[in-house]
Parts: C-alpha cells; sequence; structure tokens
C-alpha cells in the first residue's frame, strides 16, 4: 500500500501536535518545580535567582541544541523564574 504525501503530512503533523502537548505539559511541570526551588531559595535567606545555576542551564542547551538552544533555554528561564 502506498501512502499519498499528504497522508504522510497529516500524519506527521498529528505526531507535531501530540509532542506539542507532551512539551508544553512538561514546561508547565519544569515552571512549577521552578518556583519551588525559588520559595526554598528565598525562605533560606537565599536570592531568588542563582546565575551559575543558569549558566549551567543555556550550557547544556546550547551544547545539545547548538546556536538556537541559547534562546530557547533564555525564554524557559524566562518561563520559569520571571524576567531579572
Amino acid at each position: 500500500m502506498t501512502t499519498t504525501p499528504e497522508a504522510t503530512i497529516a500524519d506527521a503533523r498529528a505526531r507535531i501536535d501530540a509532542l506539542d502537548d507532551r512539551i508544553i505539559g512538561l514546561i508547565q511541570e519544569r515552571v512549577a518545580v521552578s518556583a519551588v526551588v525559588q520559595e526554598a531559595r528565598i525562605t533560606s535567606g537565599g536570592r531568588r535567582v542563582n546565575l551559575s545555576r543558569e549558566m549551567e542551564i543555556l550550557g547544556r542547551y546550547s551544547d545539545a541544541l547548538g546556536r538556537p538552544g541559547t534562546p530557547l533555554a533564555m525564554t524557559l528561564l524566562e518561563l520559569c523564574r520571571g524576567r531579572i
């Protein structure tokens, strides 16, 4: 059985939509976990943001995804901690 290009595209788009739903859910989970970390840090007298930790995250995304990984990580960090 031969699959048409339209069917291939429709299937791929459905997979992308499902992946996007999972990514959004993971980001929402990350935001919630980050809030727990921030609250614990503030409660113990620390700062809301740990810049050395953020640099680790930026490096990890850049290493894994190349140059586009840095702005992606920056957006993720902003979602999780707000603007600094």
